[in-house]
């Protein structure tokens, strides 16, 4: 049997009700995690491999100097690991310039131990070995200038070597990283919205409430027509 074009009408009403249904209330949340993930991927993608490498220098006390200096001596070498002097001295054979030099390195020192580690990053695996043994050199050489007064002198522990691997993360995990951040976006919105929805919910009754209310002069009005009767 053939549909009526009555039939054929609501049919295509409610087709087009169905197109027009809003969007699921949970839609923020795969969408935001979809685009963390193709930004992190992106990213991890583009960006160009970092490497790093590090070398160790300790502290090494005379035979009068007692170890607990020498761990004392350690932690403040490792605060100018990374000084303009010291820099001056590892320019030249890191061969690049004292500016992108104090960019390219950073020194880490432990509490419990003489120990100075000095690291140096590059995109180049060798240029980052070369980096983090001339500032331990550097470093190790103006220290030991004045050994005589300190009992304290700096030896080279471990010597870099260029790196393998790079020590950035790579594309999977950028987007790994990506896609977390994204969902926890995207559920921070799905928990925000239904409060903003909530206060203007609580704030429609006050208004009615308020409405309600008698005016202040057709409350006055009663009250004299009641001290009449």
């Amino acid at each position: 049997m053939a549909d009526t074009p009555d039939q054929k009408k609501s049919d295509h009403r409610s087709e087009r009700k169905r197109r027009l249904l809003p969007p699921p209330a949970w839609w923020p949340l795969p969408a935001c995690a979809l685009l963390g993930l193709a930004a992190g991927g992106a990213y991890g993608v583009l960006k160009a491999p970092e490497y790093a490498a590090t070398s160790y220098v300790v502290a090494v006390p005379n035979e009068t100097t007692e170890p607990a200096t020498a761990l004392g001596f350690a932690q403040a070498y490792g605060r100018i690991a990374t000084s303009s002097s010291t820099l001056a001295y590892a320019q030249p054979r890191a061969g690049i310039s004292a500016q992108r030099l104090r960019t390219q390195v950073r020194a880490e020192t432990s509490p419990d131990s003489p120990m100075i580690a000095i690291t140096g990053t590059s995109k180049s695996p060798s240029e980052a070995a070369d980096i983090a043994n001339a500032v331990a050199d550097a470093l190790s050489l103006s220290s030991n200038q004045a050994a005589k007064n300190t009992g304290v002198q700096l030896l080279l522990f471990n010597q870099a070597v260029a790196p393998s691997d790079p020590a950035s993360p790579s594309a999977a995990i950028s987007g790994a990283v990506g896609l977390c951040a994204g969902g926890l976006l995207g559920g921070l919105w799905l928990l925000a919205r239904p409060a903003r929805r909530k206060e203007q919910g609580t704030g429609r009754p006050a208004v009615e409430e308020y409405a309600s209310l008698p005016a202040q002069g057709e409350h006055a009005e009663t009250k004299e027509k009641e001290s009449v009767r």
